[in-house]
């Protein structure tokens, strides 16, 4: 019992039945066509006809045992079958890992009134715009579009100047949904003379209070740590009384790279959790993560001298309930964490993670007596506050109310 010879008998004679209809066409001499119902209809009945006998043939066909000799052939159906094609052709994750864009087809809110941004300007504010680029340094406030820009370098209503310093590059190995500034997982190389030149600038401009930050460098063998050291000891060389302000990435939790910096001469340790412990996943990149982060405010508190102060940011809008930001309040308190400030998300580009809601002052300013009750040294809490928004200012007052205070308790103590 053959079946090739079945199949391919069946196919020749459909084939050769289509071929008949198509060569029995009318010559032009010939009388006029038949009407065009009637040639219809025979042609769906030829047509019909000729399914018919295919379906018997191949039934007939199907209906034999395979022999062996035909055994490893595939069969027509096996042929025709697309599923193997399309399963070589299917991409894989690897395919979209590092394409996937971030975005939302549902329109933007709108901002609300409270949500007002200052154009940057003022003396001040032109001499470290114009220091900054001819020494090729980068700033935080600029790579991440802070709003807050013009009013901490220009020194805002008490004329105190704060900066926030970015070193080792402006391009971070890691890909966090709210941040603006750009990635590459081999980002170039660090200035070895960045230290020296950052402190060198750093001196001059007059400032009372600097933030010094930076992208993550997964991709270095002590993730920039040293980078950071190195750059607060020669600016506490040139500037003793400068208030200096280490805002650090997680160093994926290494233990020496935290006490290098610690122990650098730093006044406060700073990392951030950015977001509520159940919101990590879906906020930040994927290789950190709350535990991770609050291990190394933890750390930072061990290794650091007596009096240097460890702070953390929120950012509110993500999605966060009410109970999720004060339980995340509590572990961070726990920690031994000094300083929490809270700020508004707002979203850099529509490739970002879209703003879930906007919190009001009045929510702002429950959270910050919320946390000043939990026993934090200082909480600043706005829709505009950044983590190192006007730091220099929120610092110095909060360090100026609590000596006032203790002054206050010795005089009563002594009466």
């Amino acid at each position: 019992m053959r079946r090739r010879p079945l199949l391919q008998k069946a196919a020749s004679g459909y084939l050769r039945f289509i071929g008949s209809l198509r060569t029995k066409q009318t010559p032009p001499s010939s009388p006029p066509l038949p009407s065009p119902v009637r040639s219809t209809n025979r042609l769906q009945a030829a047509t019909m006809h000729g399914r018919r006998h295919l379906a018997a043939s191949l039934a007939r066909a199907l209906s034999q045992a395979p022999s062996r000799s035909i055994s490893s052939t595939p069969s027509l159906l096996q042929t025709l079958d697309p599923t193997p094609r399309l399963q070589a052709e299917t991409p894989s994750l690897g395919d979209f890992a590092y394409s996937v864009e971030v975005g939302t087809r549902k329109k933007p809110l709108p901002k609300p009134k409270w949500m007002k941004e200052t154009i940057p300007g003022g003396a001040k504010y032109a001499a470290i715009k114009a220091k900054l680029r001819e020494l090729k340094l980068h700033t935080v406030c600029e790579e991440a579009r802070c709003p807050n820009l013009g009013e901490c370098w220009s020194g805002g209503e008490t004329g105190t100047a704060t900066a926030t310093i970015m070193i080792l590059g402006d391009t971070c190995t890691r890909g966090c949904r709210f941040c603006n500034v750009k990635t590459s997982r081999t980002p170039p190389p660090p200035d070895p003379n960045e230290p020296a030149n950052v402190a060198q600038a750093i001196a001059s401009w007059g400032l009372e209070y600097i933030v010094i930050t930076s992208v993550d460098r997964d991709d270095l063998p002590d993730q920039g740590s040293g980078h950071f050291a190195e750059t607060v000891q020669r600016l506490k060389t040139l500037k003793p009384d400068m208030l200096i302000e280490a805002l650090v990435p997680d160093f994926q939790g290494d233990r020496s790279c935290v006490e290098k910096v610690a122990t650098s001469g730093l006044h406060v340790f700073a990392h951030n959790i950015e977001t509520v412990e159940e919101l990590q996943r879906s906020v930040r990149d994927h290789r950190a993560n709350f535990k991770q982060s609050m291990d190394v405010l933890k750390m930072a508190k061990e290794y650091a001298p007596p009096g240097t102060l460890t702070k953390t940011s929120v950012m509110l809008g993500c999605g966060e309930t009410p109970d999720q930001v004060i339980s995340t309040m509590e572990k961070v308190r726990a920690a031994g964490v000094d300083v929490i400030t809270f700020g508004q998300y707002m979203r850099p580009s529509k490739r970002h993670m879209p703003v879930s809601e906007y919190i009001t002052p009045e929510a702002f300013e429950n959270y910050r007596a919320l946390g000043v009750e939990m026993g934090f040294r200082y909480v600043a809490s706005g829709p505009m506050v950044r983590s190192s928004y006007k730091a220099g200012e929120f610092y110095i007052k909060a360090m100026i109310e609590d000596d006032r205070a203790k002054s206050g308790a010795v005089a009563e103590s002594s009466s």
